[in-house]
C-alpha cells in the first residue's frame, strides 16, 4: 500500500513512491546511495524534471522533428541489435554434467599455487632489521610494535600484517622466504628491491588441485559464456552468407 502514496502530481499525472523506488532500482550499485530520505527526495526532483521536460517535448511536437526522428530511428536499431544478439545466444545453456566433465578432463587448470598468511617489517638496511629481529627475539619488544614503530611499508600501522596472499603476489625473494619458513617462525633479514625484510610466517598452505564444487561456479559461468561466444560468431557466419559483407 506504501508504494502507491502519491508524491506528486505534474499536469494531472501522478507520481509515486513506486515510481521512485524503480528509479532507484535502475541505477544499480549507485542506487544505495540514494534509498534514503534525503536521497529519494533527490531522485523525486528528477522525476518531476524529466516529467516536465516530457510534457514540453509533446506539447511542442517535438517528435515531428526530422532531427529527433533520427535519433530515434538510430535508438530502435541499437536495441533491434542487442535483441537479435541475445536472440542468437539466449538458448545456451551449461549443466553440472558439462562442467564437472570439463573439470575431469582438464585437471592441470585447477591447480592453486601455496597459500601464506604473514607479517612482515620493512626497512631500508640489513643492520636496522638485524637490530630489530635481536629485540623482538631478545623479547624486548613484539613483533606487532616493532612493525608500528619502525617499519616503512603502509602495514606496519597494523602490526605488518600482509594478511592471505598466493603464490605469484609477491615478489620471489619474499616468497621463497614464505615458502622455505616454519609457521610461527621469524625470518632472518629478506632483501628485497624494497628494502630488508623481516617476516612472520602466520599460516602456510601447500598447493594442490582445486576441489570440483569450489571451482563449480565460476566454471559454469565461463563454460557458458565460450559458448554462448560459439552461438555468437556460428550465427554471425550465417548472416555473412545471407547478407554478403564486402570491404572497400
Amino acid at each position: 500500500m506504501g508504494e502507491e502514496k502519491v508524491l506528486a502530481s505534474v499536469g494531472g499525472k501522478n507520481i509515486t513512491e513506486q515510481d521512485v523506488t524503480i528509479a532507484i532500482m535502475q541505477m544499480g550499485q549507485r542506487g544505495q546511495n540514494y534509498n534514503n530520505p534525503q536521497g529519494r527526495a533527490m531522485v523525486l526532483e528528477q522525476i518531476i524534471a524529466q516529467k516536465l521536460f516530457l510534457m514540453d517535448a509533446v506539447r511542442n511536437l517535438y517528435e515531428r522533428e526530422p532531427a529527433f526522428k533520427e535519433q530515434l530511428q538510430r535508438v530502435k536499431e541499437d536495441m533491434l541489435t542487442s535483441y537479435a544478439v541475445q536472440k542468437a545466444v539466449e538458448r545456451v545453456r551449461v549443466t553440472e554434467e558439462d562442467a564437472k566433465k570439463y573439470y575431469d578432463e582438464n585437471q592441470d587448470k585447477f591447480v592453486s599455487g601455496m597459500k601464506f598468511n604473514a607479517s612482515h617489517i620493512l626497512v631500508d638496511s640489513k643492520e636496522k632489521a638485524e637490530e630489530l629481529l635481536s629485540k623482538i627475539n631478545a623479547g624486548e619488544i613484539s613483533f606487532a610494535d616493532a612493525a608500528a614503530e619502525n617499519s616503512t611499508c603502509p602495514s606496519g600501522k597494523n602490526g605488518g600484517s600482509l594478511g592471505d596472499f598466493s603464490a605469484g603476489q609477491m615478489v620471489p625473494e619474499f616468497e621463497n622466504a614464505c615458502a622455505a619458513m616454519e609457521v610461527g617462525t621469524i625470518s632472518e633479514p629478506v632483501q628485497t628491491q624494497f628494502g630488508y625484510h623481516l617476516i612472520l610466517l602466520n599460516s602456510k598452505e601447500e598447493g594442490g588441485t582445486m576441489s570440483y564444487e569450489d571451482v563449480k561456479a565460476e566454471l559454469m559461468e565461463a563454460l557458458k559464456g565460450e559458448k554462448q561466444q560459439a552461438a555468437y560468431q556460428s550465427k554471425l557466419n550465417q548472416l555473412k552468407i545471407l547478407y554478403p559483407v564486402d570491404k572497400f
